[in-house]
Parts: structure tokens; sequence; C-alpha cells
């Protein structure tokens, strides 16, 4: 399992979600299926390189697959998008706070 020397799946998914634009592929897409140059309007400042690269790595672990619109989340994505939530929501929270 890649990102993983150990075996684990929670260190090969918390390899994958640490890259640069993992998580927020998934949560852009979350809202709906989106093409290639809309994602990455919406991704501001991701390279068409790394974009691509993340597309794959996320495609190949089942959290994304390619659709008549362009990109969206499997139902596996969307599942992990269901768990990472409730972190944006606290993430919100959090730097509100740091601003005080």
């Amino acid at each position: 399992m890649r990102g993983s020397k150990s075996g684990q799946p929670i260190m090969a998914l918390f390899d994958l979600l640490g890259r640069n634009w993992s998580m927020g592929i998934i949560w852009i897409l979350s809202d709906g299926p989106l093409n290639f140059r809309e994602l990455q309007a919406r991704c501001e400042t991701v390279s068409p390189t790394t974009l691509n690269i993340r597309l794959k790595e996320l495609t190949e672990a089942l959290f994304v697959e390619r659709c008549e619109a362009g990109y969206t989340v499997t139902p596996l994505g969307a599942e992990l998008f269901s768990l990472i939530k409730p972190v944006g929501n606290f993430a919100k929270k959090w730097g509100t706070k740091l601003k005080k």
C-alpha cells in the first residue's frame, strides 16, 4: 500500500490526503461534477500538472471518477467527504478564534 511501509490502510489514506490539493479536490467535487478547467479555476493556485496527478491518484484510490460532465466523487469519495466535513466546520471555528 503506497504511503505506508507498515501496510496499514490508515497510513496510506493519511499520506494520500496529506498531498497538496487532495482533500481540496474532494471538497470541491462534493458540490457536484466539474470539468478540468472548472475544477482548476476552483482550486485557484493548483498547477495543471499537480491537478492531473492528484486526479489520477484519487481515481486510483476510488474517491474520484470521470463522468460525462468531467470529474465527480464516487460513493466512496462522498463517504470520505462526510467524514472530513466536520473537520472543515471545526477549522472555521478555530480560524475565527485565531483571529481574535
